[in-house]
């Protein structure tokens, strides 16, 4: 079932998708390209997004922010997926306030959850270690030292770290007091500064033209301040950051294939073969109602966990693995379809069906594909 939206929400949504397409269309994403733009995404276009609330889209009113909910965080990703604007909203907007917002750091919180939503400063989450997904598998250590902790260690695929002001950093607490230094419970979530002495960004060009950055830390010295979490709570606060961020990367990736659906079908009522269009085959209509179907599935999985996060209901976890990886293979049908249905004319690079397929790859593997969610659900199930 799908759900349906508020009539705020609607106006929400429909003001986001007149925006972007008259501001942000697939064409400016081109010319960042091949400009070689080094941040990876418009600054000027960020401060924009920034005046209209969009930064501080899951900021508390009281922090400046409009405090909309990931609800309304995912009505501006599957827009944001439609015209596949580059952003820090999901680095910056949805992870990083997450994690201020549920940390236990109100210091933190009211130093830099006002400066988030006014779109001054940007975040980025720092956890994986391995070329595919691996949230809980973290070398990275924290020593305990008298005036808080020294992390050293690596991490790869840091989304908008080349532009971070700061980091929140996964590391493993070394710490003699606990029961299983290799377990959840060590797992801790830090604040690091960019600037810190023993910080080290090199930059990382992905095959759909983001950037993310591989990080160095060598003996970072942080604060007590600076750790987020309670001790022993790391990794549920890592968890639930995580899923914040795969349901919105489930809605862009909705909106991806959404966009890729309609623009083939517009080729297929303008395309001629045999002296008929093409989307009088019925081989061809007989796709494209199978694939409608898929998107809309994937559409009503990513609502449902979007607002069971924002209830903080208690099957949340297992709604968002459904919702990123049905929204991950429906974006992969979609791309695929629209590329076969294109003919050789989706091969070439200035056609831009290619470009949705590129992010759609990128996307569905961000913070686990199908397959690792496959196996979050089996477990969550007790297999």
């Amino acid at each position: 079932m799908r759900f349906a939206l508020t009539e705020e929400q609607q106006l929400f949504s429909d003001s986001a998708r007149r925006f972007l397409q008259a501001r942000s269309p697939v064409a400016a994403q081109r010319r960042l390209r091949d400009a070689h733009a080094p941040d990876g995404f418009d600054r000027g276009l960020w401060s924009e997004l920034a005046g209209m609330g969009w930064s501080g889209v899951l900021v508390p009113e009281e922090y400046g922010g409009v405090g909309f909910g990931l609800a309304g965080a995912g009505l501006i990703a599957e827009e944001t997926g439609r015209t596949l604007t580059a952003s820090p909203l999901l680095s910056t907007a949805v992870l990083g306030v997450t994690a201020l917002l549920q940390g236990v750091s109100a210091r933190r919180r009211a130093e830099l959850l006002p400066a988030i939503a006014s779109g001054e400063l940007l975040t980025a989450l720092a956890v994986d270690e391995r070329p595919r997904h691996a949230p809980h598998e973290i070398a990275t250590h924290a020593v305990v030292t008298a005036a808080g902790f020294r992390l050293t260690g690596n991490k790869t695929f840091v989304l908008d770290g080349h532009v971070a002001d700061w980091l929140i950093v996964a590391a493993r607490t070394v710490d003699a007091s606990l029961a299983d230094p290799a377990g959840r419970d060590a797992i801790g979530l830090f604040l690091v500064n960019r600037r810190a002495p023993g910080v080290t960004i090199e930059r990382t060009l992905l095959v759909d033209s983001r950037i993310a950055a591989d990080l160095h830390l060598q003996e970072v010295e942080v604060s007590r301040a600076d750790l987020l979490d309670a001790p022993g709570s790391g990794a549920a606060l890592l968890d639930s950051l995580l899923d914040a961020g795969r349901a919105v990367l489930a809605a862009e990736l909705v909106g991806i294939a959404a966009e890729s659906l309609e623009r083939t079908l517009d080729y297929l009522r303008q395309r001629e073969q045999f002296g008929r269009k093409v989307g009088e085959f019925q081989a061809l209509q007989h796709r494209a109602a199978h694939l409608y179907c898929e998107i809309e599935l994937a559409r009503s999985a990513t609502s449902a966990a979007l607002r069971a996060l924002d209830a903080r209901a208690a099957d949340s976890a297992l709604l968002v693995s459904v919702a990123k990886a049905k929204a991950g293979d429906a974006a992969r049908l979609a791309t695929n379809e629209a590329l076969q249905m294109h003919g050789g004319i989706g091969m070439s690079d200035e056609f831009e069906i290619g470009f949705f397929m590129k992010r759609a790859r990128v996307a569905a593997e961000t913070f686990g594909d199908s397959a690792f969610h496959s196996d979050r659900i089996a477990h969550l199930y007790g297999f």
